[in-house]
Formats: structure tokens, C-alpha cells, sequence
């Protein structure tokens, strides 16, 4: 079927679906973990035994995950509503109130879905649209991502098609001018790696798109390939053409099973409509698609772990030079890009090199992917043009802490980022600027925390992690890193000094100098920004033996306020899991200090009209206790 023939049929497609009411619900993976697959099953019951016949399409993440699960009513000449947090009560509702009828069921709806004048997105009751430029998101959680035909009827592939209209080295330079830098971590330009795989004389070249998104915290490849496939096989397509490679693989890890279904459904319709394969669209361009299961590392991340992986090898990655594009998969030319890098391929191809540049900061063109996770009343994910600050994305469009608490840092680019305070909140979002604020861009996590995390406990964490991933290569990150951990863990336990603290960041940029890979170089980072910009809460943990935050368990204790203990309620001595509770029926209750693991199970049951269970700092407690009236 030649690529005319093929829009004609999605074009038809896209028609009969806008000429009717129709009925879309979210059900990635976050959409699932909220219950959208009880919706579907409630809506298709509801409507079957009302005879009506309405398609019910699922799918992919718009980035409101906080409202999940979400269901859009798409209505002829009619206003497109969003609901949120729709359950299987609310179905009936919505069905007699917008769907058969005119009301909009206003107590439901998150707001109307619009679309701009690019045809972009957007939502215009919510005050984060004000910020928000979707370019990779434009079309997730709109488009059905298992029918290629809705992904074509809006546009897509044809990025594809006017490329093989374009020479190779066009395409090239039309990937340089846009500037778009490399949204895997470092941030190299794109068109460079691009030029140099496409220079090479190889005969045999790969293209390969790294989805084994291992950090903490981020889910961005995940929602683009749950939500939107086939821009990112239309990415490696035009990728393949332009470096002359006529052979891809797609890493994802194994631990995302539904991207890994989709994408699959995504690659055998490109091949049944002659989009993958011998002759792309009817060219003379070939390129096969192969899809890879991560093998469960981290470090396989790091683009040369990662084809040793898919070489059937240990995920180790190895000294470079050379690159990639001059010794890389099986020893050919190879480019390595990862999901959101590809995925803005087609939008540049399609719509010029000249308007992506124009979006962003000088050195940082074009928009950024986030997920927003941890101490926020908006958990999901963003899209904003480079440039915009760390306190829009906070506040304005992640909408602040809960329970009117404060934001006291973001933890960006996950666990080979840096720790980010409140004071520099007001910092634009770039490449450049996050590096010299100790932090980087990395694949886009952002954890927010407020004032009751400790950022010394979240700096073990994170290094707790990357010391557990290590491949154990080198020396520096294999010892190095464990040393480190060695000595935040006596740190969180009150047994270091002043001394300790230097000792700690000598190690750090000693790690950091002398790693292999980037795991390695950026092991330190939470450490190194949390010493720089919380140093107090370490002087805190050192030298007065307290967590401020109260959180690490060695230095802190629970307390029962026999004032405040109502002597009848058994609750937390009924649910302690070491039998720590003193005290019988209609005397106050005490905690047996020598037997308490310090879980807080007792003052999460403890009734809040009582909240007799207090959590103090020992060297705090006699004057808390006394207070306190204990």
C-alpha cells in the first residue's frame, strides 16, 4: 500500500471518529495503578446495557497523573471535557449527563481540552498551560497509541516522508541547526554525533534508541512509549536514513512490560503498511526494527554497557575514544540516542530547524520533559521550553508542597544529580546553568522534598543506589562509592565528626575524578550539593547527634504523652510489631525505648483526636518531654 493510499484510509479514519461522540480513557501504566481498567470494563457494561455504541478508545499519559484515572468525552460541535479521578461510580453520571445529554457533569471535569493554533495541546483552566509547550506530549493521551492510522491521521510519518525527500546529509544539517542537544544526560549536540556516524565509512551501521530509563523518580520514555510509539520509531527512521543505517534496535527495560507490549504492536503495523522494512514507503531506504529487553542494570544505561548488553555481553562499559559512531554495536559506526532524543526528530523535520531553535535559552534549544515526583500536590509529568525557572515548574505547575508546607529542594536528573535549594529556585532550566549549580539536566527526574525530608538520608539514597548498580570496572567507583555510603550511614547514625565531613567531600570529588563512565563521575553528586548547600543539617547530624527532620532512626525516639493517652484505647499497642508498649488497660501507655525499632506504626494509628505519640530528637527529648508535659 503506497504512503498516499495509507493517509487517505487514516485521514477517513480520523473523520468518522470526529463525526461522532466518542469516549477516551487513560490506561498507561499510571492510569492502571489508579484503576482505569475498572472504568473501561464499567463504561462497556454501561453502554451495552443502554445500546449504545460508542467507541471507548484507550489511551496513553497526558501528564496529569495526579487526576488519574482521566477520561476525555470528545463531542461533535460540543466543548471536549476531562474528567479526573473518575471511578466506576462516576461512570452512569457521566454517561446520562454529557454523553447522552448536555450536561457537563462541572463537579468531575478537570477542564476542556484545547488546541492551539500548531495544533499543540492544551488545557485552559489550568494555570500550568500558561507554561507548558508540548512538543513530544502533543499527541499522548490523545491518540490511540496500538491504531497506527490515528497516529497518521494527525500528522504522523509525514516528517518521515518529507525527509526521503531531503539527501541524507540535508537531514543532517537540519538536525544541527535546530541545536537539539541529547536529552539522555550530558546534553551533546545531536547533530554533531549525527554527522560524524554519517562520515564514517563503514558499510554495516546501526542506529539504536536507549529506553532503559533506570532512575529514581523518572517515567518520561516511559509515557512517550506507552502513549505515542511511533514517533520514536519515526525518529530512528529518519535517523537510519540520514546516517545510512539500515538496522535498529530499541533497548527498553525489561521492568516496563506494557512499553514493551505497545512498542511491539507499534513496529508490526509499521511493517504491515510498508513503513518498516525493505522499501520505507515505497523508497528505496530499507531499515529493520529489532526490540531489546533491558538486561536489569542500571549501568546498562551508559550507551556502551548497552551494546555490550545487546551483544549478549556482561553491561560493562568500556574506555572512549573511540565513540560510537566510529566502534560501537558489534564493532560498526552505531548512533545511540534515547526516547525524547528521537522523538523530536520528526517535529523538526516537519516543521523546520529554524522554529525548534527559536524555542529556549541560547545554549539550550527547544523544550524539556520532566516528571514531577515526591513532596507536590501535582505529581506527573511537564513539558516547558528551556529556560523556564525551577519555581514556576515547583509552583506554579507541579502547585507546591502539600499540607501548606514549603519546597526546600529538588533533586534533579535522579541519582547522578544534585540537590537543588529553595534560594536558587529562581534558576532557569539549562543545561549550563543546572552544571554549575552542581546538578544536570540528566534524563529529567525531578523529587521535590520539603522540610520534613532530611536531604542527608536522601543523599544516602541515592548513592546507596548508584553503589548497588555499580558493574564494579573500576576502582574508584566500585571501593569509592562504598566508602562513601560507609560514611553516610555513620553520619545518619550520629557517630561522625567535623572531621568526617571533610573526609566525605575530599572522597566525593575524588570519585567523581577518577570513574570510568558517567555512573561513576556522577555518583557524588547529592552528596557534594547537599554538603554545599545544606551544610547545617550535616553539622546537625555530626556534632549536635540530631536529624532535623527527623527522620533518620538512629537519631530519634518516640514518646507516648500520658496527658494526652486515652488509658481505654489499645491501638498502638494492639499493632507495634516488637511488643514495645507498656501499660494496661486504663493506665496511659509508655514505649519500651530498648525494644522500639522506631517504625512509627504507633503514631500513625494513634487516634488524631489523641496524637499522644510524639517524635523527638534524644538530645531534644528532655526539654520536648518536659514541654510535653511526659
Amino acid at each position: 500500500m503506497i504512503f498516499e493510499e495509507i493517509k487517505k484510509k487514516a485521514t477517513a479514519y480520523l473523520q468518522d471518529l470526529e463525526s461522532t461522540t466518542n469516549i477516551r480513557v487513560g490506561t498507561p501504566t499510571c492510569g492502571k495503578a489508579a484503576g482505569a481498567d475498572d472504568v473501561i470494563i464499567e463504561f462497556r457494561k454501561e453502554l451495552e446495557k443502554k445500546g449504545l455504541e460508542i467507541p471507548l478508545i484507550e489511551v496513553g499519559c497526558m501528564g496529569l497523573c495526579f487526576a488519574e484515572p482521566l477520561v476525555a468525552v470528545f463531542k461533535p460541535q460540543m466543548f471536549t471535557i476531562l474528567y479526573q479521578n473518575v471511578n466506576t461510580q462516576k461512570v452512569k453520571r457521566l454517561i446520562e449527563g454529557y454523553i447522552e445529554g448536555d450536561d457537563p457533569c462541572f463537579e468531575m471535569a478537570l477542564g476542556t481540552l484545547e488546541f492551539d493554533e500548531n495544533g499543540l495541546p492544551f488545557i485552559p483552566e489550568l494555570k500550568r498551560s500558561e507554561f507548558e509547550k508540548r512538543i513530544l506530549l502533543r499527541r499522548c493521551g490523545i491518540v490511540d497509541p496500538k491504531n497506527i492510522l490515528h497516529y497518521i491521521g494527525l500528522g504522523g510519518y509525514k516528517g518521515l516522508e518529507q525527509a526521503l525527500g531531503m539527501s541524507p546529509d540535508r537531514v543532517v544539517k537540519e538536525i544541527n541547526d535546530s541545536k537539539l542537544r541529547g536529552r539522555g544526560g550530558a546534553g551533546f549536540p545531536t547533530g554533531i554525533k549525527w554527522e560524524k556516524c554519517a562520515n564514517n565509512s563503514s558499510k554495516k551501521k546501526y542506529v539504536i534508541c536507549n529506553a532503559d530509563e533506570g532512575d529514581p523518580g523518572a517515567f518520561m520514555d516511559r509515557v512517550i512509549l506507552e502513549s505515542d510509539p511511533h514517533q520514536v520509531i519515526e525518529g530512528m527512521l529518519i535517523a537510519g536514513y540520514a546516517v545510512g543505517a539500515n538496522e535498529g534496535f530499541i533497548y527498553i527495560r525489561a521492568e516496563y512490560p506494557m512499553a514493551l507490549e505497545i512498542v511491539r504492536n507499534a513496529k508490526r503495523e509499521a511493517e504491515e503498511f510498508g513503513i518498516l522494512g525493505d522499501s520505507v514507503l515505497g523508497s528505496s531506504f530499507s531499515f529493520h526494527l529489532r526490540i531489546i529487553e533491558g538486561a536489569g542494570a542500571f549501568v546498562s544505561g551508559e550507551e556502551t554497557g548497552l551494546m555490550a548488553a545487546i551483544e549478549g555481553k556482561r553491561s560493562e562499559p568500556r574506555v572512549r575514544p573511540p565513540y560510537p559512531s566510529e566502534y560501537g554495536l558489534f564493532g560498526r559506526s552505531t548512533l545511540i540516542d534515547n526516547v525524547k532524543t528521537f522523538s523530536y526528530v520528526p517535529w523538526i523535520i516537519e516543521n523546520g530547524a529554524e522554529r525548534f531553535a527559536k524555542i529556549g535559552t541560547e545554549n539550550s534549544k527547544g523544550t524539556a520533559i520532566f516528571t514531577l515526583a515526591g513532596k507536590v500536590k501535582n505529581p506527573g509529568l511537564t513539558e516547558v521550553p528551556m529556560g523556564t525557572t525551577l519555581r514556576t515548574i515547583a509552583y506554579e505547575i507541579a502547585g507546591g508542597a502539600p499540607n501548606e508546607r514549603e519546597i526546600k529542594g529538588i533533586q534533579i536528573g535522579g541519582p547522578s544529580g544534585g540537590c537543588i535549594p529553595n534560594s536558587l529556585f529562581d534558576s532557569p532550566v539549562d543545561y549550563e546553568v543546572l552544571l554549575s549549580l552542581g546538578s544536570m539536566m540528566g534524563s529529567g527526574g525531578m523529587i521535590f522534598m520539603d522540610e520534613n525530608d532530611c536531604v542527608v538520608d536522601t543523599a544516602k539514597f541515592f548513592l546507596d543506589f548508584v553503589q548497588k548498580e555499580s558493574c564494579g570496572k573500576c576502582t574508584m567507583c566500585r571501593i569509592g562509592t562504598l566508602q562513601l555510603l560507609h560514611m553516610m550511614e555513620k553520619i545518619t547514625k550520629g557517630l561522625a565528626n567535623l572531621e568526617d565531613l571533610d573526609k566525605l567531600k575530599n572522597l566525593a570529588e575524588d570519585v567523581k575524578i577518577g570513574s570510568l563512565c558517567g555512573l561513576g563521575k556522577s555518583a557524588p553528586n547529592p552528596v557534594l550539593t547537599t554538603l554545599h548547600y545544606f551544610y547545617d543539617e550535616y553539622v546537625a547530624h555530626v556534632a549536635e547527634k540530631r536529624c532535623p527532620a527527623l527522620v533518620c532512626k538512629d537519631l530519634l525516639a518516640y514518646f507516648i504523652v500520658p496527658a494526652k493517652c486515652d488509658r481505654a484505647c489499645e491501638h498502638c499497642k494492639l499493632t507495634c510489631p516488637t511488643e514495645a508498649i507498656g501499660g494496661v488497660i486504663g493506665e496511659p501507655k509508655y514505649i519500651i525505648q530498648d525494644k522500639c525499632v522506631k517504625c512509627g506504626t504507633c503514631m500513625n494509628v494513634c487516634p488524631p483526636e489523641y496524637s499522644a505519640v510524639i517524635k523527638v530528637s534524644p538530645v531534644d527529648k528532655l526539654y520536648e518531654l518536659k514541654e510535653k508535659g511526659v
